[in-house]
């Protein structure tokens, strides 16, 4: 039996982490099996590198690098044998992030972070990815404690931002949802658009 595999993505204080934890307790409450996971640090050495993600300044690509080397670990760990157990996996980011953080935010070469994840995904894409979509303004206004990341100020977030949209554009995979409803209202948003897509697709 073939999973489903759900990612939440989005810039820092979408509550695009609110989402995903709401996601997983509704599936929890129907009995369905998830697994809710995390990027980065849903691993044990995605812990570690998380740390250093968070707090040590590094050229862009080392950044990427570091994400792609937890990416793998996770797919490999988690993601991919919860699926092949038929299990629902949320995860709270995955590789889009890369291209909208490293790659639209940063500079890194797009066609660069296509390759990496190419040669460490084999293929691993989500089903769905929810980007809960927000103001650069409102994202920081909501944030009470800043990583080295979200210190990129408005112009990085609103380049990650147009990232996101840029890949909506461009995939039916990706939804996006105004996150500037209250969270109730964007969890129900989620919930009807995964019924109808579990319909399409069952």
């Amino acid at each position: 039996m073939k999973g489903l595999f759900i990612t939440f993505e989005g810039i820092d204080g979408s509550g695009k982490s609110t989402q995903a934890m709401l996601l997983k307790d509704r599936f929890n409450r129907l009995n369905r099996p998830v697994v809710f996971t995390k990027e980065p640090g849903g691993t044990s050495l995605g812990k570690k590198i998380r740390e250093i993600l968070l707090n040590d300044n590094m050229n862009p690509v080392s950044e990427f690098l570091l994400f792609a080397a937890d990416r793998k670990e996770h797919a490999k760990k988690i993601i991919i044998p919860s699926l092949s157990n038929g299990k629902i996996v949320i995860s709270d980011r995955f590789a889009d992030s890369s291209v909208a953080y490293q790659g639209f935010g940063r500079g890194v070469p797009i066609d660069f972070i296509n390759f990496v994840h190419q040669n460490i995904l084999s293929g691993l894409k989500p089903d769905l990815t929810f980007i809960i979509d927000i103001l650069p303004e409102t994202g920081l206004e909501r944030l009470t404690e800043k990583d080295r990341i979200e210190r990129g100020g408005i112009d990085f977030l609103s380049k990650v931002r147009e990232g996101y949209l840029k890949l909506a554009r461009q995939d039916k995979r990706f939804v996006v949802i105004d996150g500037t409803v209250a969270p109730e209202k964007v969890a129900n948003s989620i919930w009807e658009f995964i019924s109808r897509w579990e319909i399409s697709n069952g």
